[in-house]
Formats: C-alpha cells, sequence, structure tokens
C-alpha cells in the first residue's frame, strides 16, 4: 500500500501533536560510536540537539520532548498555527530569517531592515511563511538539512545523511501521546545506553530532571519526597530563561485546565513557541512513570506502580500495564513503516471520545 501524503495526515490548520523520527543512512552509527570504522562522532549529538532548540525559538512548534540517539533521532512535536496567527507580519519575517542566518567568516550575521521590509512588501509571501512555521514538513527540512551539511562537511564527503526525509505519526488523544512521550525519552534505556532517566543523555526527560535539581536544590528528583507543591511546579515551568536554563525552551509538561489561559498562550521571550502543558500532570509525576515504566520494561528491575500514580493513569483509560504495552507497541510500530493518517493506521493511537 503507497504511502498516504503527510498532507493528508497533518492538518496545517489545526494544532496537532506529531512524533517524527529519521535514521541515518544503512543505519550507519554518524551521530555516536561506530564500531566499525571505530571513529567517534558523539559531537554531533550537540550539533542536534542545539539544532532543535534553535528550531523551537523561530518556528511556531512546541517541542514536548526527544531523544538523540547514535544513528537516529525523536521528537515529539506539537504544531501551533494558532501562535503564528497572533504574530505581526513583522515578528514572521525575523523569525524566518532567523533559521538560517547568512554567515560570513563562520559567524551569523545579523540580517538588515532590507531584507526584513522585501518579505513584508510581499502579501503572498508572508501569508506563506505563516503556514511554512507551524508546518513540521518544514521543521524536519530545516532540521534535516542542517545537520547533513555540517556532517558531510566534516566528513569531505557528499550525498545523504539520512536514509529519507523522515517518518511521523499524529497523536490523537492525551493517553496515546503519554505513551509516545515515554517511550521517547526511554530510547536510550531500552538501547542500552544508560540505566536511569538522569543518566539518559540528550533527552527531553534528561533537561527537565538537570533543571528540577538546580531549582529544587535537591541531587536525586523524586517527587514523593520533595514536598513542592504542584502549583510551584506548574509556575516553575513557565519560566523560560535561565531558571530553567536547560529545558526552557521545551514545553512545559502539565496543563491546569482550570487555570491556564484560553487560547494561545504565546511565549514572550523567544525561547520556545507557547507556555501551553501538554498532559494533566506535574512534571514530578511525569518523571515517575518514566522511571516505572523503565523499570517495568527492563526485567531486572520490575516492581508495581506507586499508589499515588494510579489515579492519573485511570482518568486517562489506562492502568500500568495497559501503559506499558502501549509504550511497547510504540516501539515495534517504529520500525515497520512510514506513518499513515490515523484513520488508517496507529499502532498506539486510538480517536479521542
Amino acid at each position: 500500500m503507497p504511502r498516504c501524503a503527510r498532507s493528508e495526515s497533518v492538518d496545517p490548520l489545526s494544532p496537532q501533536f506529531v512524533h517524527v523520527w529519521n535514521r541515518c543512512v544503512r543505519r550507519a552509527f554518524l551521530c555516536g560510536r561506530d564500531h566499525y570504522s571505530g571513529k567517534n562522532y558523539e559531537h554531533r549529538r550537540v550539533w542536534v540537539r542545539k539544532r532543535i532548540e534553535h528550531l523551537a525559538s523561530c518556528f511556531g512548534i512546541d517541542v514536548v520532548t526527544f531523544a538523540i540517539m547514535s544513528n537516529h533521532t525523536h521528537q515529539v512535536l506539537k504544531t501551533r498555527p494558532d501562535v503564528v496567527a497572533t504574530w505581526d507580519d513583522r515578528t514572521v519575517a525575523v523569525r524566518w530569517l532567523s533559521i538560517d542566518p547568512k554567515k560570513r567568516d563562520g559567524k551569523p550575521v545579523q540580517f538588515s531592515e532590507t531584507e526584513i521590509n522585501t518579505i513584508l512588501s510581499d502579501s503572498e509571501q508572508i501569508a506563506s511563511l505563516r503556514c511554512r512555521l507551524s508546518d513540521v514538513s518544514w521543521w524536519m527540512r530545516c532540521f534535516s538539512q542542517h545537520i547533513s551539511w555540517r556532517a558531510n562537511r566534516e566528513d569531505d564527503v557528499t550525498g545523504h545523511f539520512w536514509e529519507s526525509r523522515f517518518c511521523h505519526e499524529v497523536i490523537l488523544d492525551e493517553a496515546s501521546l503519554l505513551a509516545c512521550m515515554i517511550y521517547v525519552d526511554l530510547n536510550p534505556i531500552r538501547a542500552g545506553m544508560a540505566n536511569t532517566p538522569e543518566e539518559s543523555d540528550f533527552t527531553g526527560i534528561k533537561q527537565r530532571i538537570d533543571d528540577l535539581r538546580i531549582h529544587l536544590g535537591k541531587s536525586h528528583v523524586e517527587s514523593g519526597r520533595l514536598g513542592a507543591s504542584s502549583s510551584d511546579l506548574h509556575a516553575w515551568e513557565r519560566l523560560a530563561n535561565v531558571a530553567n536554563e536547560y529545558s526552557g525552551w521545551l514545553s512545559p509538561i502539565e496543563i491546569d485546565e482550570m487555570h491556564d489561559p484560553l487560547g494561545a498562550d504565546a511565549e514572550s521571550n523567544g525561547r520556545r513557541c507557547s507556555r501551553k502543558g501538554v498532559l494533566t500532570m506535574s512534571v514530578l509525576r511525569y518523571i515517575d512513570l518514566v522511571e516505572w515504566c523503565g523499570r517495568e520494561i527492563r526485567s531486572d528491575k520490575r516492581g508495581s506502580i506507586a499508589s499515588d500514580l494510579s489515579p492519573i493513569l485511570g482518568r486517562l483509560g489506562l492502568d500500568g500495564q495497559t501503559l506499558i504495552g502501549a509504550v511497547l507497541k510504540s516501539g515495534s510500530g517504529m520500525q515497520v513503516a512510514e506513518a499513515m493518517p490515523p484513520d488508517c493506521t496507529s499502532e498506539y493511537a486510538t480517536p479521542a471520545t
């Protein structure tokens, strides 16, 4: 069966959660230690993380979480055309020019007022750029091309770095989103690259844990022993400044449907698209769930789910084993084929009721 066009599965006019992933050609370890050639390309994982963070400051797309492995990447994104609609024309032009600024002597050069005014004078181009800035395909184009160019230049070669454009899957409800986020954040543990979430370098959960340790003044992040209030963490997640240096560009985890502002809730400082959360649980509860799932998936560290986590899953129509099954299905689904629209496929997503 031919692959459905991305434009048929991702609606550019509506906010959507999308899981995207791409893999290096021939599954080579071009972002890690290559066991065949003996070369170490770990530094490229820093390139990838910095590129995702840079795009988060330019696009109308929220980065929910990510994982950068030795030969592939995962990103969970939320498109935000509603946020882009709140930007004036000048903001659209500046953000577009900021994605790949011109360089002189290897350093970015500030774009000129003339370049901005050239875009502002063309209403059709402004309308086109508004669509692009919340389009997952354009995000992945700007992501993949940049990494390919840098890697090929370093290796003094030409040709493909990624084996295909990218694969994607639309996420349809909160339970599916939770399973997908956990799957992505557990990738290094499942691959044997780390033993715990706080050791899982180049993942969204690692960035959040690093900031939480600083915020709470703790060497270990365990919600049952911290005494941090949910309202404190909810407010802290929305400080996209130096207060959370590592994760301030990521989307907040917790959403408070009773008190959070309605509408776009755009971020003002430019590190990320918006201040909207994604799950009805605190960031610490999410970290607890990831850690528990990691223990369950590894047969040598199995344990029962904490009693205070069960009600959270119950609200989503899940229990512990159902969640584990959804996370594992996410993994098997990723290896088969490129994504198809929700009505054809998703291994783990089911329509919201």
